[in-house]
């Protein structure tokens, strides 16, 4: 709890934490992804408290960058196999410690970043030895409200949620 109290950013990943890592392709090659709507609304929720969110991820989508638009995330880093150099030009860009910035993944291609930021977040799902670098592992899996899951753990460790969600009652 203590690590989330400090985050101003959150990174995430796609494929396996936005979404449950199935990738659809229809007969012309078309992708398609399926994004947990609670998770867009926590997205939205981390913004409306005033922390920034931030994309990165290895595959290049269209359907991604329509996505986060509509959620209000501008900072999107497509195609970045090697994700280092998205992560050091946002650290750059943002003007932030690498211990405000939290980074939720769930695969391999993640630690590098994972073990430089100040909370690493896995999911339930993530490959064991993800888990066994994250300073916290969601109960949901990627795709099914893991997302919201730890933004809502972050808003808590700040003293926010309570207040984001009684909002909603008015």
């Amino acid at each position: 709890m203590n690590l989330a109290r400090n985050i101003k950013l959150v990174i995430f990943d796609v494929d396996g934490v936005l979404t449950d890592g199935t990738l659809f392709f229809d007969n012309a090659g078309e992708e398609y992804k399926a994004f947990n709507s609670k998770d867009g609304h926590g997205l939205r929720m981390l913004l409306e408290c005033g922390l920034q969110a931030a994309i990165i991820t290895g595959r290049k989508s269209h359907l991604v960058e329509h996505r986060m638009r509509d959620l209000g995330i501008d900072i999107v880093f497509q195609g970045y196999r090697d994700k280092r150099p998205a992560f050091d030009e946002l650290i750059t860009q943002t003007g932030l410690e690498p211990a405000q910035v939290a980074y939720m993944g769930d695969d391999v291609v993640d630690l590098p970043i994972m073990t430089k930021v100040g909370m690493a977040i896995a999911v339930k799902d993530a490959h064991p030895f993800v888990q066994q670098h994250a300073d916290y592992i969601t109960e949901k899996a990627g795709g099914c409200g893991a997302a919201r899951e730890a933004i809502e753990f972050i808003l808590q460790a700040q003293g926010l949620l309570q207040d984001k969600l009684e909002s909603y009652l008015s």
